[in-house]
């Protein structure tokens, strides 16, 4: 009698599913610099930490890193968990996101980016490294072979027949010529990169009067070098679930994240070089600026929160904030 198996292989609804891959050209990148794996590479992170970071360190390159992804699969936690994790991570200098404009000429498109080191760095590393990260300039869309049509075959003359003439009638009168209107006076850049809100995040939509209101702010932004990407980049980014007053967060961002006066004109680029312009953006709110600018990854209103939210150095370390806590490891690593 022949034995009988009692192990059948798993089920296809048995095997886990691949973890969600970003579009080519986002995602995790794998910075370098970083030593051999070893067990206690994140030994010095609290548990949730610990168990994030070695999620991330596990998934392939090029995958999705946003919150909503990575809650989805790791069940113990939810999304709010999982972004006060990441910001920690920053914090203790195993992340940093970025987002970067590649391409050329009018075909420049952003690419939004997060690093990640299972070596932790400093800020001064992390800085050096953003600005000599190589950027791969996108492949070039496939142009199609063109469709050869068949040549009509040659169609016989018909039999021309007699041509009615045709019984002249009277000419129509002439319509009436409509007036000239006064042309608009064409709208300047700030004003159209401010209409524009609305297309990228229905929570910004402006109406005319709103834009023509706005108009001064957003041009303080162009005569200081910036263009229309970079300011809506900048005005939608982080945005909270709910906006009760578009015009009001335009004009508070406008007036509070107004970039720098640069004092001399940027070096022109060699011709056929790809444009590349990298900014980091904060691990907590998203806020785009230069790597200098946001130190721990974080900008500055997200640092005086996490600084003001901090518990006291007396309770005990399970009530502890899990920042503060990363911040004591950060000056860990810094000592020699």
């Amino acid at each position: 009698m022949a034995d009988q198996n009692f192990s059948p292989a798993l089920s296809a609804s048995a095997v886990s599913p691949p973890y969600p891959m970003a579009h080519p050209g986002y995602g995790k990148r794998t910075a370098p610099d970083q030593r051999p794996p070893q067990a206690d590479d994140f030994a010095l992170l609290p548990f949730r930490e610990r168990y994030v970071a070695g999620f991330i360190e596990r998934l392939p390159e090029g995958a999705a890193m946003s919150v909503k992804c990575l809650a989805r699969q790791l069940p113990l936690y939810g999304q709010q968990a999982i972004s006060s994790a990441l910001t920690a991570l920053s914090v203790a200098g195993h992340l940093r996101r970025v987002r970067c404009a590649v391409g050329d000429g009018a075909e420049v498109r952003w690419v939004f980016r997060t690093y990640w080191s299972r070596t932790a760095h400093d800020n001064e590393w992390w800085a050096a490294h953003l600005a000599s990260a190589p950027v791969r300039k996108p492949d070039p869309a496939p142009v199609p072979e063109p469709v050869r049509e068949p040549v009509p075959a040659p169609v016989p003359d018909p039999v021309r027949e007699p041509v009615p003439v045709p019984v002249r009638e009277a000419p129509p009168e002439p319509a009436p010529v409509p007036e000239p209107q006064p042309e608009s006076p064409a709208s300047s850049p700030a004003y159209l990169a401010l209409a524009g809100l609305g297309r990228v995040d229905a929570r910004l939509a402006l109406s005319a009067a709103d834009c023509a209101a706005l108009e001064a702010l957003a041009a303080r932004w162009f005569a200081r070098g910036v263009d229309a990407d970079y300011l809506t980049g900048a005005l939608t980014a982080g945005l909270p679930a709910r906006v009760d007053s578009p015009v009001g967060l335009v004009r508070h961002r406008l007036t509070d994240k107004i970039p720098p006066a640069l004092p001399t004109a940027p070096t022109p680029r060699p011709a056929g070089t790809p444009v590349r312009r990298v900014m980091m953006e904060c691990t907590e709110c998203g806020t785009p600026g230069r790597p200098e600018a946001l130190p721990d990854g974080l900008c500055r209103p997200c640092r005086q929160a996490v600084t003001a939210s901090a518990a006291p150095a007396s309770a005990p370390p399970a009530d502890r904030d899990v920042t503060q806590l990363v911040a004591g490891l950060r000056d860990l690593l810094k000592a020699p």
